[in-house]
């Protein structure tokens, strides 16, 4: 279960920096009160999260070494495409990630203009957040880690990884999010995929 903690908070926490659920949070944050935003942004990530697992469930009831090799393929395979991505991004690629976040939440805003209760803030930044976290690389790399190891583990690691980076992008985002580079973060979610790649094939044997 340490194994399957420590894994989700790792991949989680790394990928999760720079990216455009991190900037939904950090925009939202600067027009409304951070701990309503923080609520729905963690809880969009939870409920996201606990799919993501569920999912993972499912397809562990394949017979385990097409599980064990298919998890070694998946997580060296993305993350050589995370390198190679990062490779062919451009400096600016961080800025393009705030700039679609920004498009989201304005569209957002146009619609819900007059607004701004309590519980239109907690949903806006749920539904924004789990939207945008649909077919990310963190997902994924939640399904594949609870194909093969600890759920339990798995989704306590990945939802404390959220909660972190969305505290990071709540209290601080503004000043961090401008010294963050989405190129390198990039670059080391490729390198951990592979590690945690690596491990897994290690482990099997």
């Amino acid at each position: 279960m340490l194994t399957a903690f420590t894994a989700g908070l790792l991949l989680i926490t790394i990928s999760e920096l720079g990216d455009k659920t991190f900037f939904i949070a950090v925009i939202l944050s600067m027009h409304h009160p951070r701990r309503l935003v923080f609520a729905g942004v963690v809880a969009a990530l939870a409920a996201m999260t606990i799919l993501s697992v569920m999912f993972g469930q499912v397809v562990s009831l394949l017979p385990k070494v097409y599980i064990h090799y298919a998890e070694i393929v998946l997580f060296i395979a993305f993350g050589l495409k995370l390198i190679y991505d990062a490779n062919k991004m451009a400096v600016s690629a961080t800025e393009e990630v705030a700039e679609e976040a920004q498009e989201a939440v304005d569209k957002a805003e146009l619609n819900n203009s007059q607004q701004k209760s309590v519980w239109s803030i907690l949903l806006k930044s749920f539904i924004l957040t789990f939207i945008a976290e649909w077919g990310d690389r963190t997902q994924i790399a939640t399904i594949a880690l609870a194909a093969g190891n600890n759920p339990i583990g798995v989704t306590l690691g990945a939802i404390l990884g959220h909660s972190i980076c969305a505290a990071i992008a709540v209290i601080g985002g503004k000043l961090i999010a401008g010294k963050i580079s989405e190129r390198q973060i990039t670059f080391l979610g490729g390198f951990l995929f592979i590690i945690f790649g690596i491990v897994a094939a290690i482990e099997g044997k």
